[in-house]
């Protein structure tokens, strides 16, 4: 592990032992009891062998033996109650994990949820192991002082009968050289163990990477064949032998992967079995010797082979927990880099004006934007100004900017260049959660919830029925709305509850409508809100589009041009700028883009 690995472990232990105190100090006390567990008999077996061997008293060798088994008995509770306390927390840890990274999601700029690489680091940083990252590292940093421990309890005992060959004359220098053979054999052999350890979980980690795209596909795949609506698609068009194969292919090479991963295992284990193996018939030739030569008790030499042997297993094992601490590090890593993900957006402090008239004036001075990543800008040198109370219509080909300069307005993203102003103060520098209040969205991809049809109007906040029982009027649901068994209360669809009801497209799509009325803002926005309307509710929403809008600045994106004849203003974007302004009369006179697009469309409805 390198400065930077200790740094990022040292950091995640801090905050838990600063959230969870108590997980922290069960951590050390229990790597402690686990660690002394096994002398308690390795000393009392010796004790109790010295005690046969000078031929003591019964009543002295029950008293070792008793003391021996309870003392055993004592820390055996110990260790089982206080892990399964430490089990517990483990769960808890995963638990918060999820809420942290969840949080993050939930409050991160939105230019990072369509961040490829930020989105595999989520998936990284959740995913590793079962228990999460802060579990996975509390149980390394548990092994980790236990080895620690239990080595430095196996010296404590050990070391006399290492240097006890010294005050021996010449055999003691043979002793003391034999010692030191001894202990650079055991070296080796835990170094040995550790080097495997480290190039195993290295490998391990590698293949886990080239997991993580197939585990995101077979995610995509399980929501793919869970979902209803996409259900029909792939009966429809026969998708299924398609799908098959996919799938298939993506077991078969998680399959391969799990697989190697295993090997993986199965080589680390024969490796940490046979280093202590080795170690331990050094340690048996070694001590045998010094017991044939009277240099140690039959009784220490019992303790003390055990405990060398013990020594042995637990550098052994602390070199493997050395070796998954750099896994540790690397999950950590990604855990802090994807929740501390900098905000890129300026974070205004400014407070939005509560103007009593509602007037607002956006203006767009040279707006430049490219998406992160990418070369090409998508809006190009955009100046325009509009007010609140005006009905814009923004039209053009696909891929003209017409999504993207939404999401602008909205601060979804920020401008690449220049610079776009609410009542003459750059956007940025307002407050964002009040900025984004003057807001109500009806955008093309939208999303209703497995919800109360309630708590899907209203979004967020207590729902004020007579409120939302009106947007729902206004956006064309009153009538199903009446029929509706509990009324605000009737879940959308049938996921949570068995008295849900389902809905169709269009009437989503007026839901969607509908939220939007209930928020109530300054501005409206409508990104093809009749795309799942039939031809008689499409109309129904234009002819009541100035009930529903109000003196609200309302912007209006369609690729159906017949729908904009009620806007009082045009915009028609080509490859990132605005081309063409004016009514739709004013254009439809005018040789430009918007007098192609519409005699493209209105032939179709011309008699031939």
């Amino acid at each position: 592990m390198n400065r930077e690995d200790i740094r990022y472990i040292g950091l995640l232990f801090r905050e838990i032992a600063g959230r969870e105190r108590k997980i922290a100090v069960c951590t050390f006390l229990l790597a402690i009891l686990e660690a002394a567990n096994p002398y308690i008999m390795i000393l009392c077996t010796g004790v109790l062998v010295d005690g046969v061997y000078r031929k003591e008293s019964m009543e002295s060798l029950l008293f070792y033996t008793a003391c021996a088994l309870g003392l055993k008995l004592l820390f055996r509770v110990a260790c089982s109650r206080m892990g399964e306390w430490f089990n517990q927390k483990l769960d808890y840890t995963r638990q918060l994990d999820e809420e942290q990274l969840n949080r993050q999601s939930l409050s991160m700029d939105y230019e990072y949820l369509e961040d490829t690489h930020v989105q595999e680091l989520r998936t990284r940083a959740l995913a590793r192991s079962y228990y999460g990252i802060r579990g996975w590292l509390l149980l390394q940093v548990r092994e980790f002082l236990k080895g620690i421990f239990s080595m430095l309890t196996a010296l404590v005992i050990v070391f006399p009968m290492l240097a006890g060959g010294a005050q021996m004359g010449g055999g003691g220098m043979f002793s003391l050289l034999a010692s030191l053979l001894l202990l650079l054999v055991i070296g080796v052999l835990v170094w040995g163990n550790y080097r495997a350890g480290i190039y195993y979980t290295r490998k391990s980690v590698e293949i886990l990477d080239g997991l993580d795209g197939i585990h995101n596909k077979s995610a995509y795949y399980l929501d793919l064949l869970s979902g209803v609506e996409s259900q029909k698609d792939l009966r429809i068009h026969a998708q299924q032998r398609m799908i098959r194969q996919d799938v298939d292919a993506l077991f078969e090479a998680s399959r391969k992967g799990e697989w190697r991963i295993g090997q993986m295992y199965i080589r680390r284990q024969l490796i940490g079995v046979t280093f202590p193996g080795l170690s331990g018939l050094c340690i048996y030739l070694f001590a045998g010797i010094k017991a044939f030569l009277g240099q140690i008790s039959i009784g220490n030499m019992v303790s003390y082979t055990a405990s060398i042997i013990q020594l042995a297993r637990s550098a052994s094992r602390f070199a493997g927990c050395v070796g998954r601490m750099k896994s540790v590090a690397d999950y950590s890593r990604d855990y802090m880099q994807y929740r501390n993900l900098e905000k890129r957006k300026r974070q205004g402090t400014i407070p939005v004006e509560k103007r009593r008239d509602g007037r607002f004036q956006i203006d767009f001075e040279h707006v430049s934007f490219r998406y992160p990543g990418t070369e090409e800008y998508v809006i190009s040198d955009l100046t325009l100004s509009f007010e609140i109370g005006e009905k814009m219509a923004i039209v053009g080909p696909n891929g003209s900017g017409k999504t993207t300069f939404i999401k602008l307005l909205c601060r979804l993203y920020d401008v690449t260049e220049g610079c776009i102003k609410l009542n003459g103060i750059d956007i940025r520098k307002y407050d964002y959660q009040e900025y984004c209040a003057l807001f109500a969205v009806v955008f093309q991809d939208f999303c209703i919830f497995a919800f109360p049809l309630g708590e899907n109007i209203a979004a967020a906040g207590v729902v004020e029925e007579a409120a939302a029982e009106d947007a729902l009027v206004r956006a064309g649901l009153g009538e199903r709305l009446a029929k509706l068994p509990q009324g605000l209360a009737t879940y959308v669809g049938r996921q949570f509850s068995d008295g849900g009801v389902s809905f169709s497209g269009g009437e989503k799509q007026k839901m969607a409508i509908a939220r939007a009325i209930y928020k109530d803002a300054p501005f409206v926005i409508m990104d093809e809100p009749t795309a799942a309307l039939d031809p008689l509710a499409e109309c129904d929403v234009y002819a009541g589009f100035d009930r529903m809008v109000g003196k609200k600045t309302a912007l209006y994106i369609s690729h159906r041009l017949a729908s904009c004849r009620f806007c009082e203003d045009i915009l028609v974007f080509d490859k990132g700028r605005v081309v063409q302004r004016g009514s739709h009369e004013e254009l439809a006179a005018q040789q430009g883009l918007y007098r192609r697009l519409w005699n493209a469309q209105a032939q179709y409805y011309q008699q031939p």
